[in-house]
């Protein structure tokens, strides 16, 4: 008997090797509208393999999540580049989840703040954001490639 995606337990992993590449990509080329080439995709994951996660339904990956952390401006900021999960996956946390897991590695890695940009039509994206305690920043005039405005996405860890 064939289990039902809504019974389906889904386990958290990080980012392990190269093997994983593959599954990443194909969610996020399937959900995000700006395209990413391999070296965009290696150098978030090798640069911050410890910003990466992956949510898996037994062997298949159905999201995750792609971070960095740099400097700006005197302060340590945590980026959110890339998040996608599995259409028949959606309202079940997941995002929720990954998200959560890489603000919390950020924190372990002292960052003050973070960051990401989504489009300001995306309302399951503000939503998620929005409910995890980021607040709109600022909007990005046509900021995408299709044109469309974008809303910048900050949450702040420290004030000081």
């Amino acid at each position: 008997m064939a289990t039902s995606v809504a019974e389906t337990e889904i386990t958290y992993v990080p980012y392990k090797s190269e093997l994983q590449m593959p599954e990443i990509i194909r969610l996020i080329e399937k959900d995000l509208s700006e395209p990413y080439t391999i070296f965009t995709y290696r150098y978030f994951i090798h640069s911050w393999p410890q910003l990466c996660f992956l949510a898996m339904a037994g062997d298949e990956c159905v999201g995750t999540i792609v971070c960095k952390l740099d400097n700006h401006r005197g302060r340590l900021r945590g980026y959110i580049g890339m998040l996608a999960v599995d259409s028949r996956y959606r309202k079940k946390g997941i995002g929720s989840t990954l998200v959560t897991m890489s603000l919390d590695a950020m924190k372990r890695e002292n960052a003050d703040e973070a960051v990401l940009e989504t489009e300001i039509t995306n309302k399951g994206a503000l939503g998620l954001y929005e409910n995890l305690g980021f607040v709109r920043d600022k909007r990005l005039q046509k900021y995408y490639l299709n044109g469309v405005d974008a809303f910048r996405l900050k949450l702040w860890f420290r004030l000081d």
